[in-house]
């Protein structure tokens, strides 16, 4: 355990001195301690900035049609895979469905723009056809279902794996007992299934709760220039934009100490719903 507990130390608990200059004017040069101390001055000039809360409510829109939309799909791929009786299909569909995940932020990107960019695969058929053609990719109204979808196709197939888990250690015999007493397959995943994997389901919501201010940042950079900062821009690319490409380092520290800070506010709050609800949640 000692490596993780190490990196863990280091590089987590150790950087948040760090946060340090969200009350500085941080210069380089000066380092930590001697950059000048302007207290809650950058957190002023975050709340009067128009363009930190554009990013906040295009965060919070894009976390919560990912809530709604993505949520569910690794809960219905892990019920139809479990419902699968030939081993050797299931292997084969769980191996496809996983695989994306492998796959680097630049390469999802990439493969969809071949396909739905204003010269990709459905352009060219659609050319080729003498039809319309349509840039979904550039399209900023379109972005924000198109970013949902990407993470779908990417992740869904990996998050089954924490809901196969549940469903393994589910009782057959309550099953049995259930289709005995006349329960079809919606009474038996109603009164059965659901029941025995809530404890995972909330435990997951609360996770998400907790991460709800990010959204992605490798996928919104590597496309917010085709759509604009008016659609892409997020928290994330608003600290990078703001502290790494303008030398702002205080004022885009200002605003992921603010991310971090909601971020643990929503966990501490879902788990005490949680705890009202009968569920354990993250931590007793």
């Amino acid at each position: 355990m000692l490596p993780g507990v190490a990196y863990f130390l280091l590089f987590h608990y150790g950087a948040l001195v760090g946060n340090v200059i969200a009350f500085k004017e941080y210069v380089p040069f000066d380092g930590l301690w001697g950059s000048p101390w302007v207290g809650p001055g950058n957190f002023q000039r975050m709340f009067e900035d128009a363009a930190f809360w554009d990013s906040v409510l295009n965060t919070l829109w894009i976390s919560v049609l990912q809530l709604v939309f993505y949520f569910p799909v690794p809960l219905g791929l892990a019920l139809l895979l479990h419902t699968l009786t030939w081993s050797s299909v299931r292997r084969f569909v769980q191996s496809v469905a996983y695989l994306p995940h492998f796959i680097s932020w630049v390469i999802v990107v990439a493969l969809f723009q071949q396909v739905l960019g204003d010269t990709g695969l459905l352009n060219s058929g659609l050319s080729g056809a003498g039809l319309h053609t349509v840039d979904i990719i550039g399209n900023p109204d379109a972005f924000e279902p198109l970013v949902v979808a990407q993470v779908i196709w990417k992740d869904a197939g990996w998050g089954t794996i924490i809901f196969l888990a549940a469903l393994a250690q589910v009782d057959e015999q309550q099953y049995e007992a259930a289709a005995i007493d006349g329960a079809g397959p919606w009474r038996r995943f109603w009164h059965v299934t659901l029941p025995a994997i809530r404890p995972v389901i909330v435990l997951l919501l609360i996770m998400r709760l907790g991460d709800i201010l990010s959204v992605g940042f490798e996928q919104m950079l590597l496309q917010r220039d085709a759509v604009g900062p008016q659609a892409a821009e997020v928290i994330d690319t608003f600290v990078y934009y703001q502290g790494i490409v303008g030398g702002d380092y205080g004022f885009a520290a200002a605003a992921g100490l603010f991310k971090g800070v909601v971020g643990a506010l929503l966990v501490y709050a879902a788990n005490k719903v949680a705890h009202r609800l009968g569920e354990q949640g993250v931590y007793k």
